[in-house]
Order: structure tokens, then sequence, then C-alpha cells
């Protein structure tokens, strides 16, 4: 079982596996997906190739679970970082804590077509999605052992896509993650001398200036972040205060849909299906309604590669104005 291990220097939680593959982790990132699309596990046909289903829409209603007829299709991923059965076990090794490692890893299979590019999708496929997202996540909430969960997407071998095929993953885990504690953190200092979200003020300052928005609707905006790190990494926010990616209403599932679609197409067609990573940054679970924090997500086009000092220094060197950036993505159709 995989395990998590605490950084004692800087607080960091690391999950350690040694199950899993170490020659293909070796393997060059380089290499192309394989030629044979029948052996994907994610093309319909191939379901007796993955882990039952957990949740799946389809247009027929008397479609039998893990069959063909699926629109979308979430299931546990079958080599998880983390698993859903077990106790934390919470203990030290000397001056160092660890504790099992306990969660939920999830895939969510976006599309039946192996070959659909972002560009062609409808807004009925992102509603499917994020409505997906939503349901796992309220699913997930009830287990107290569980304290966040990360919604994310990892597309094309520059950012380490196994599969081809269109995927987004979930995991729940019993920590909250460093990045998103600190994240947290600067938004609660903020508040505190300032007394309103850090988040919500960005969204003005930016509607105010209008250089770095790359599009926006009644109820949420696409902008390129002033102090962007990654070239053409953009944003979508909620333009109203919400905390919680799963309390999204109906309204809003269809607006999300709508921008989300946009701008996906938008990064298609500028940067000519470039890799990227999507990640949503939710509240922790079981810190509900905050004031200072906002849901949002991140589009992180791989563009250029990390280098030793990025690792080094924890800055980043991004060749692209953030303004550059939103201009191109703007003017896109």
């Amino acid at each position: 079982m995989p395990e998590f291990r605490r950084d004692p220097v800087i607080g960091r939680w690391i999950i350690i596996d040694p199950s899993r593959n170490f020659k293909k982790i070796m393997h060059s990132q380089e290499d192309e997906y394989p030629k044979d699309k029948s052996k994907c596990p994610f093309c319909p046909g191939n379901e007796s190739m993955t882990r039952p289903e957990i949740l799946a829409y389809s247009d027929n209603p008397h479609r039998h679970p893990n069959s063909a007829g699926w629109t979308l299709r979430v299931i546990p991923n079958n080599k998880p970082l983390l698993e859903i059965e077990g106790t934390l076990k919470r203990r030290g090794e000397g001056m160092y804590d660890k504790m099992d490692g306990v969660g939920a890893h999830e895939i969510i299979i976006e599309t039946t077509n192996h070959y659909q590019t972002i560009a062609d999708r409808n807004e009925k496929q992102y509603e499917n999605i994020i409505t997906s997202i939503i349901e796992r996540m309220k699913d997930l909430r009830r287990d107290s052992r569980l304290e966040y969960i990360l919604s994310f997407k990892n597309y094309g071998i520059s950012a380490n896509a196994v599969f081809e095929h269109h995927h987004s993953q979930l995991i729940a885990m019993p920590i909250v993650p460093k990045r998103v504690r600190e994240e947290i953190t600067g938004a609660e200092n903020y508040y505190k001398y300032r007394e309103r979200c850090v988040f919500c003020d960005i969204i003005a300052q930016e509607m105010s200036a209008e250089a770095r928005i790359v599009q926006e609707n009644e109820d949420f905006i696409a902008l390129c972040p002033y102090a962007s790190r990654y070239p053409f990494e953009t944003w979508i926010l909620p333009k109203n205060h919400q905390t919680d990616f799963d309390s999204l209403s109906y309204k809003d599932i269809k607006n999300l849909s709508k921008i989300s679609r946009s701008i996906f197409a938008k990064l298609y067609n500028v940067l000519d299906d470039p890799s990227y990573s999507v990640l949503i940054h939710t509240s922790p679970l079981k810190e509900k309604n905050m004031p200072y924090y906002h849901w949002h997500i991140e589009i992180i086009p791989k563009l250029t590669k990390t280098s030793g000092f990025e690792w080094g220094t924890g800055l980043y060197a991004n060749p692209v104005l953030p303004e550059e950036a939103a201009k191109y993505l703007r003017e896109s159709e």
C-alpha cells in the first residue's frame, strides 16, 4: 500500500508508492502514444479493461452498467495513487511522521471518441464533465477520513498524460496539500488586512484594467494572471464569491460550460493543440464557506520545461507577457 511521508523541513506530505512500475517511469516521456487504439481502456467496448464504474451518463435508460452506450464514465484508477480501503494509521518513525495512503483516485472518461479534440466538443459534454466532478465531490465529502479533493487533467505527452484518450482525474486525500494551504493562508492574510477576498479584488481589478481578460460572461471570467508563472496560463473564476466548487447551481454549470468550451478552443487554435494541465482549486472539505477563499480553475499549457532555477528557487521565468497572451487568446475564434 502507498504511504504518506511528511517532509520535516517544510511540512510537505509526499506519497511513496513502491508498487508503481519503475521501468515505465524511467521510460522516455518523448515516446509517442501506442498506435493500437483497440487496446485503449477508455474506448467503448473495452469496459472490461477497467475496474467497475462508479458513475456513468448515458442516453440509453436501459443500458447495463459496465457496457457500451455511455457518454461519460467514471471509474477507479487501475493503478491508484491512493486506495479507498483501510485506515490512516498515523504514526511516527523517530523524528519522522507518516500514515497509510488512504484516499480515492478516480478517472473521468470525458468522451467516447478517442480522437475528439477539445475544439470539437459541444457544451453538453462540458456540462457532463463539470456535473460528474460535482457528483463525485459530494459523494466523497461524506468520508470523514478525507480532507481535500483535487480534480485535474493532464493532456499530451509533455503533460505526462499516460493515455491519449481525453480524461480527467480526481484524487481525494486525507491531507490538505501544501500548495493549496499556502494559497489559502495568503488569501486569509489579505482578508485580515483589507477585509476583502483577494480573488474578488483580482476580478474587480482585471475588469477595470481589461488588459488581461480573455473572455467573460454573466457569471464567470477568464483571464491571464498578472503574475503568470507559465506562458498562456489562464484562470477561470466565478464573478460572485464562491468557496466550494461542488456548490455550483444549474445556471452556474451552464455558464461555466460555455466559457470553458470557448477558452479551450482558443488555446487549441492559438497554440496548435498544446499539451496542458488543468487544476480545480477548491476549499478543503472541512473548511466550508470561507469569506477569504474563492475556488478557481487553473489552465497551464506545457510550452516550457521546469529547470533547476525554478526547482531551486521556487521562482518562475515566463517569457510571455500575460497581457500579450490574453490579447492573442481574446482575438482568436
